[in-house]
């Protein structure tokens, strides 16, 4: 899959290279952003509806979208992605496809997560 014409810019945020804290342990350090144009975003669950639960008096909302990449987007299960103005987390490993008959591909598939309240 190529770039969809118009599809949506993404940011990958990937954690940066390590850094060491107070008492020198290695952290991540500031994250690296990474802009991947042509993206298709869709709702996970198909209804486009998160899901709620009441948790110390407090509404927690799961809000899952699938993301379309084009082919050989290297995206991580420890990266966040930016749609819009919400960050996401990556939930499991993104998946792609090349056909072994015709050596087409399709797009990388990413399940994205964001989990408020």
């Amino acid at each position: 899959m190529r770039e969809l014409p118009s599809g949506d810019t993404v940011t990958i945020l990937r954690p940066g290279p390590s850094t060491r804290d107070v008492y020198q342990n290695d952290v991540p350090g500031p994250p690296v952003e990474i802009p991947i144009p042509g993206c298709a975003i869709a709702p996970r669950d198909g209804t486009g509806a998160g899901t709620n639960e009441i948790v110390d008096a407090r509404d927690t909302v799961i809000t899952g979208l699938t993301l379309y990449a084009p082919y050989g987007t290297d995206i991580r299960a420890t990266d966040r992605v930016r749609v819009g103005g919400d960050e996401y987390e990556v939930d499991g490993h993104s998946g792609s496809f090349r056909s072994p008959f015709t050596g087409s591909t399709g797009p990388v598939v990413v399940a994205l997560e964001l989990v408020t309240g």
